[in-house]
């Protein structure tokens, strides 16, 4: 055997060894946390996160919660400092809407690990609220977790000669949400939304919180909990049902309940859609 084969083969143990120490090290790290482990790389069940985003005087970021790799719970985790120090209708950035007010939106990246037909959340804060006046003009935030991709969003755009046609164009009865009814018309990087003309805030109740879904060009693309600044002060501990369409356009893990909590231990707010269930 030569020196250079010797060399090799020599390295080649040493690279082994270091892959097997950083392989330990990862599933130790993720036993610490409470996770199990599956495959290699692979969280079978805990909770995983995304990349963080800076919001207010905090950090946002999207997370899933997984038991034996299936999706229990998809979230955002607000810290406690988000909901501080959050730009107002009067700071520079963000978009200037028709009725005056600002929107400060963002999109989030999802974990690397996704069992979900989830492919990103924007998340917006709307720091005077929008129209309609007199309902949903109170500060708030809005988060549309897509079934698209942010690159596709961003196509949704008035420069699309088709725009009002494709936003006009809606999903078969089977694949939207029963008692839902939609918006005309689209508002621009996000889609036509559907609301519930029986949701407290349309019966002059009060807005606190609500739950919308979105479409584009035929297909059911989003869902959104819109929640008011002031309920998440609160730290509530809420959950609601909503409604699951007979059909899908993709087969996967789709939820059936939406909570909003403060999670003491971590210091987290949290805004997630859970209660998932495979479905076609």
């Amino acid at each position: 055997m030569s020196a250079v084969t010797r060399q090799t083969q020599t390295g080649h143990r040493i690279r082994m060894q270091l892959t097997t120490v950083m392989v330990i090290g990862l599933m130790a790290v993720a036993v610490a946390a409470g996770a199990v482990t599956g495959p290699v790389g692979r969280i079978a069940t805990g909770r995983v996160y995304g990349a963080e985003v800076a919001l207010g005087n905090g950090t946002a970021r999207v997370y899933v919660d997984l038991v034996e790799g299936v999706p229990q719970e998809l979230g955002i985790a607000l810290t406690e400092g988000a909901l501080t120090g959050l730009p107002t209708d009067h700071s520079e950035g963000g978009v200037q809407m028709p009725d005056g007010h600002r929107m400060f939106d963002q999109a989030l990246p999802m974990p690397a690990q996704n069992p979900t037909p989830y492919q990103h959340v924007l998340l917006g804060w709307n720091p005077g609220g929008h129209e309609p006046a007199g309902i949903y003009d109170k500060p708030h935030f809005d988060f549309h977790f897509y079934t698209i991709t942010d690159a596709e969003r961003q196509t949704i755009t008035p420069a699309d000669p088709k725009f009002a046609e494709k936003a006009a164009r809606h999903p078969a009865s089977t694949y939207t949400p029963n008692g839902y009814v939609a918006i005309p018309g689209a508002v621009p990087m996000m889609g036509a939304h559907w609301v519930n003309p029986a949701t407290p805030e349309l019966n002059q109740k009060p807005f606190v919180q609500t739950f919308l879904f979105g479409s584009w060009d035929g297909r059911m693309i989003f869902v959104e909990p819109m929640i008011t600044k002031a309920f998440l002060e609160t730290r509530p501990d809420f959950t609601a049902p909503i409604p699951v369409p007979t059909q899908h356009a993709e087969p996967g893990y789709y939820p059936s309940k939406y909570t909003v909590r403060w999670d003491e231990k971590a210091q987290e707010y949290r805004v997630a859609i859970s209660g998932f269930e495979r479905r076609k």
